[in-house]
């Protein structure tokens, strides 16, 4: 039952895009489009979107760290709303063939992608700052989550660190002095998430944090950055 619910809520986002301004999305984010798709890139994966359905798709065609999908230092939107172009090139314009079949995408992925192209503020941008969830501007306290919502994923995580910072690195993390594994991951090419972990010892049980700009909520509502958590650590598993 819960599956279906998602799926039916996926269906639904998806019929409620065509009703946004695709063009505003285009001049927004600069996102590389034909007349068929609008094309994105999420958490390492390249992504189109149907312009006619809605429905979304993901390709595993991103090299492994590239420079080039590596978000710039201090990187963001500015005041007029305008974004850094997308490297979320279509096959004609970087010559590659569609050799990799395109995938289906899941809920979490759907509803984080079509929150930020549909919902973000005109004018967002990045401070620069990083804070945990419940201490970014406009955040609801009262639905900020418990200390141990990550604690499943920190004992996963507990005494792999090479692996954990390998994998980072696959998704384009840049490395941060900050516990023992840290690393700033793009989300979008526009957005990262700041990932933080600690292995246990003695006295303490492994932690993992995650900070996230303190404009966030200009970006995505307060429920859509638990999407985008939820798939980092999806992503960061399957690589481990």
């Amino acid at each position: 039952m819960r599956g279906s619910n998602y799926e039916t809520t996926k269906k639904e986002s998806q019929k409620l895009f065509l009703k946004y301004d695709q063009q505003h999305m285009i001049d927004k984010f600069q996102l590389q489009h034909d007349d068929d798709f609008l094309y994105i890139e999420f958490i390492a994966r390249r992504y189109r979107i149907d312009r006619r359905s809605g429905n979304v798709e993901w390709k595993e065609d991103l090299c492994t760290k590239p420079s080039s999908c590596q978000p710039e230092k201090d990187q963001g939107i500015d005041p007029s709303g305008k974004a850094p172009e997308t490297l979320a090139e279509t096959p004609e314009q970087t010559g590659r063939t569609s050799e990799t079949a395109w995938h289906e995408a899941g809920f979490e992925e759907v509803l984080s992608i079509f929150d930020v192209l549909c919902y973000s503020k005109d004018g967002c941008r990045l401070s620069g700052n990083y804070c945990g969830i419940s201490n970014v501007k406009g955040a609801n306290l009262a639905a900020a989550p418990g200390n141990d919502m990550f604690a499943p994923s920190a004992r996963a995580f507990d005494h792999h660190t090479d692996q954990l910072a390998a994998a980072c690195e696959a998704l384009g993390g840049t490395k941060e002095k900050i516990g023992d594994v840290s690393y700033l991951l793009p989300v979008f090419p526009f957005l990262s998430i700041q990932l933080q972990f600690w292995e246990s010892d003695e006295e303490f049980p492994p932690q993992l944090k995650f900070m996230w700009d303190e404009n966030i909520l200009q970006f995505m509502h307060f429920e859509t950055t638990f999407y985008v958590t939820g798939h980092v650590i999806e992503r960061l598993q399957t690589l481990l």
